[in-house]
């Protein structure tokens, strides 16, 4: 997830999000200035057309959240996003072409997407014709004759001044989420559980993961920087284009972007995998500080398997904590965010969160136990302490968090990214742990995401598949450490 969000004197817990201390910019006085020509489309070409096979690996089975049932549609099933951006820092105006190949999953007259009001749509086509929409709030409602299983292109062109999005938590350490303007003009992105819609037309909601073509134009000396494989760097007229390419399908809120005055250092982990770091210019010392990843990576894929993805990045922003944003891990300029504990973090979501993803937001504990446990697992090999001695400390106030928040499955949706998702799950794994025994545990801990590699899951898939793999009824054990109102006992 997103930000650290407590400071505590073991071990801080690895989150994922922005700052709260920063405020929200004003719409600036120069916004009606000409936002900058965005380049004619290209990522689309990867795919030849909607009913390319190579789009099925992206195909998903969206659903309504329990938790935050406003965001998303489960009408429709993204594909491949193909965005063309262009950001003028000067007049803080975001300027987008945008093509959707999608799936609709039922007979309708519409398809809806998620796009914020601050961003004007001027045009929407969908297969080529012109069609009409209205865009009330968040909601952007096309009308078109859809029918089940049937795939369309769905085409649209943007302008705005995209602004960030209330979250709903009550942390200290972050407050919005989305598109975040910094005073220079740079910008940067985190968006759990939402506010991917902030800066394009997207189904927001992470049981509908899909393919991304990305090109971000930005006046030089800034560098646009996103998901995936940098494929493309033009410079033209003062200007400079990056294209970004992301392999594996990704659920919109492990989506990241960023402009700003980038120096790029890359390097690359024993196994092979290409690693890159994005630093600002000015700060560009803090990428040493991120020399540790390959070894982070070796220790995990150890645990873990080979990692699932063919590209690795860590770009730094003006933040205060760490997201684990699909194959480019977005952390806060400070210690403790780039600390190699919180790449640790992040980078297990990358099997556990990434790879496979929660289907429904009551189900953010997937993400967030496993790796606070494998986080605490690295911890203890560079501390004076025992495992045994941080799991009896993160139990002597989870019960507290738990009261707090509600349970980790069932959690007070204005509580989302709080404590009672990390610690409590990661307690239950280490039972666990001491339940199966070392060899069959760590056998499942692979194998979960191994078997289900670019999928969703939820609650009942999980926990059915620890009980049949594990030959044990393991869904009172589950219910209770997930569901109860109090922390059970250990041991």
């Amino acid at each position: 997830m997103r930000r650290a969000l407590l400071a505590v004197p073991l071990l801080a817990l690895a989150a994922c999000s922005g700052t709260a201390e920063e405020p929200l910019l004003e719409r600036p006085a120069g916004a009606e200035a000409p936002a900058l020509v965005v380049p004619a489309a290209a990522g689309a070409a990867a795919y030849d057309g909607v009913d390319d096979p190579a789009l099925d690996v992206a195909l998903s089975e969206p659903v309504e959240d329990s938790v935050y049932p406003r965001i998303g549609d489960p009408g429709v099933d993204a594909l491949h996003y193909d965005l063309d951006l262009a950001w003028d820092p000067d007049a803080e105006v975001l300027t987008g072409q945008q093509v959707l190949l999608l799936r609709s999953t039922e007979d309708d007259d519409e398809l809806q997407l998620d796009l914020s009001p601050e961003l004007r749509v001027g045009s929407v086509t969908v297969d080529g014709e012109e069609a009409d929409f209205r865009h009330e709030g968040k909601d952007l409602v096309v009308v078109a004759d859809v029918e089940a299983d049937e795939r369309y292109e769905l085409a649209l062109d943007f302008e705005g001044t995209p602004l960030p999005v209330p979250a709903p938590t009550t942390r200290g350490d972050f407050a919005t989420n989305g598109w975040t303007t910094m005073p220079d003009g740079s910008t940067w992105t985190m968006q759990e559980p939402h506010g991917a819609y902030t800066w394009y037309a997207v189904n927001d909601h992470p049981s509908d993961k899909a393919l991304y073509d990305i090109a971000v134009t930005v006046p030089e000396p800034f560098t646009g920087v996103a998901n995936g494989e940098l494929v493309d760097t033009t410079e033209a007229d003062g200007l400079r284009t990056t294209t970004w390419h992301l392999a594996e399908p990704a659920a919109s809120y492990l989506m990241t972007i960023a402009t700003g005055d980038y120096v790029l250092t890359e390097d690359d982990s024993a196994s092979g995998v290409p690693i890159q770091y994005w630093v600002p210019r000015e700060r560009q010392r803090l990428a040493r500080t991120l020399a540790p990843t390959p070894e982070g990576l070796a220790w995990l894929e150890e645990i873990l398997g080979p990692y699932p993805f063919d590209t690795l990045g860590i770009l730094l922003v003006d933040s205060e904590s760490g997201m684990e944003t699909q194959t480019m891990i977005t952390l806060g300029m400070t210690d403790y965010a780039t600390s190699p504990a919180v790449v640790v973090h992040e980078l297990a979501h990358h099997w556990w969160g990434d790879d496979v993803t929660p289907a429904d937001w009551r189900d953010v504990w997937m993400n967030e136990g496993m790796a606070m446990y494998l986080q605490g697992m690295w911890e203890v090999e560079h501390e004076d302490y025992t495992l045994e001695q941080l799991m009896d400390y993160w139990a002597s106030f989870e019960d507290e968090e738990r009261a707090a928040a509600g349970p980790p499955a069932d959690y007070d949706p204005a509580t989302f990214g709080e404590s009672n998702i990390y610690y409590g799950p990661a307690l239950m794994w280490h039972e666990l742990r001491r339940d199966l025994g070392d060899e069959l545990f760590f056998e499942l801990v692979r194998a979960w995401p191994a078997e289900h590699q670019n999928s969703t899951s939820s609650y009942d898939e999980l926990t059915a598949w620890w009980s049949e793999r594990s030959g044990r009824d393991l869904a009172g054990f589950f219910d209770d450490w997930l569901l109860g109102a109090v922390t059970p006992a250990r041991g």
